[in-house]
This record gives structure tokens, sequence and C-alpha cells, in this order.
């Protein structure tokens, strides 16, 4: 699928240079626009991991807030798990932005040994065969052992955020 849209966003590239080139003499600015867009759909498709990188980082910055009000009402019971289907997913009410990708749905576990947390924000949701990508919240020792030991094995695609806050790929 991204190769066929690699290649689909390079012919119509090649298709608006060509245009450009012979209206050369009577150019236009949307002539010129839609060179320039063409051209940077296909870097930006051409070079996905890194834009993807980019898209994570901007919306860590602008929901980091919220996900931490999130995690604080998770942790004071406010917000459980609230769907029929499954014992760890709940759904975010209406009034609360879009800070979990796939539908807005956050994952919650508790430990009742040690009292740990753990929330789970997706990033990137599959159903599917490719794994999901996620922001993981934990105060849960166990779940901090496991979290860094998968960050050691596969730095890049695991990291640690900040104090408790990892970005996890896969299971």
């Amino acid at each position: 699928m991204c190769l066929g849209l690699t290649l689909l966003l390079f012919i119509l590239t090649l298709i608006q240079l060509v245009k450009t080139i012979r209206e050369r003499k009577t150019l236009t600015k949307l002539r010129i626009a839609k060179l320039v867009t063409f051209c940077l759909l296909f870097i930006l498709t051409l070079y996905r991991h890194s834009t993807n990188l980019v898209i994570e980082k901007v919306d860590w910055m602008i929901l980091e807030n919220k996900r931490n009000e999130i995690v604080e009402q998770v942790k004071t019971k406010e917000l459980n798990h609230n769907v029929s289907w499954n014992g760890w997913v709940c759904e975010l009410p209406f009034e609360f932005p879009v800070v979990s990708n796939g539908g807005n749905d956050i994952g919650i576990s508790r430990n009742k040994e040690n009292n740990g947390t753990t929330v789970t924000f997706w990033i990137f949701r599959n159903f599917f065969d490719l794994p999901s990508t996620y922001f993981v919240y934990t105060d849960d020792p166990e779940e901090i052992k496991r979290l860094d030991k998968k960050v050691a094995e596969q730095p890049d695609a695991n990291w640690k955020i900040k104090e408790n806050w990892y970005r996890k790929y896969g299971d």
C-alpha cells in the first residue's frame, strides 16, 4: 500500500513538473502550488518513518497535559474500563479531545498487589497485521521493569519519554 502510494505521488509529481516546464512562459501560482504540494507529499511519503516520528512528537507536546489529567482521573478511579467487550479498555467521554487514536479509547491496568496503575494511549492502533504504537504511563514497578527491558532491547522502537512515560511499539 505505501509503496503504491509513493509510486503514485512520484508519477503525479513528474506530471506536474512536466506541465510546469511546458507552461513556464505563462506560469501561474496555482501551477507552482500544485507542483510544490505533490513534491512535498511525495517526499513525506518517501520518508514516512521520519514523518511519523515528527507527528508523534508534536502529538505528545500538544496533548501531554490532557493525558496527565486523564491519568490523574484514572488514579482516583473517576475513569475505569467501561466497555462490555473488554475488561481493559475505557472509552473516553466526548468532553475529552482525541488523545488516543483509534476511537479515543485508553487501556487501564491496575496491579492490586502494589497499587500500581498503567494507562495506555494509542498513537497508532492496528487491529490486524501490524503492531500498535502507544504512549504508556505507569507507576507500577513491575511494568516499569518490563518497559525498561523493552527499551534496552529495542531502543529504536521504544523509549522513555520522561518519568513514568514511555513510547512503546508492539506488545
